[in-house]
């Protein structure tokens, strides 16, 4: 099942953003905790969650309450930067796209009525903007997609 784009979303605005969000949240899983430069690039994710909140934060919240009603209506509806991986693979196709992606142990664990037996999370992916429910470590669908 699909939810599409339900509101004005400034559509490459939230993109770009969430691009630079990844990129630094992967930068900071490359460095140890006695790198000197861990501080600095934790700080720059710390303004960048920030300012992704103050920009995106009450429209993305809205998509994911609607996710969580469709999949999850048992699970309480967090923070959207609470929805993003860990770490996300990057890969640069043939004509320079960047295309990202994640392992299918990332994500929040929820719930979800269609899947009781498997363990189940949702995750934000950029490029393009998509929420993907992952499921029992196995597959991933896709629940949501601005475009």
């Amino acid at each position: 099942m699909q939810i599409r784009n339900i509101m004005a979303l400034n559509i490459e605005k939230l993109n770009d953003d969430l691009v630079n969000l990844v990129l630094k949240k992967n930068e900071l899983s490359r460095l140890d905790y006695n790198n000197p430069e861990y501080d600095t690039v934790e700080e720059e994710l710390h303004d960048l969650e920030d300012e992704f909140l103050k920009v995106h934060g009450k429209e993305m919240e809205v998509v994911f309450k609607t996710i969580h009603e469709e999949f999850c209506p048992d699970n309480e509806v967090l923070l959207p930067i609470a929805y993003l991986a860990k770490k996300y693979k990057v890969k640069k196709s043939s004509d320079g796209d960047v295309e990202f992606s994640v392992s299918l142990d990332e994500g929040v664990i929820v719930d979800v009525d269609n899947y009781s037996d498997k363990l189940t999370r949702l995750v934000l992916i950029p490029n393009p903007s998509r929420i993907l429910l992952q499921i029992d470590n196995s597959h991933s669908e896709e629940v949501w997609k601005l475009d």
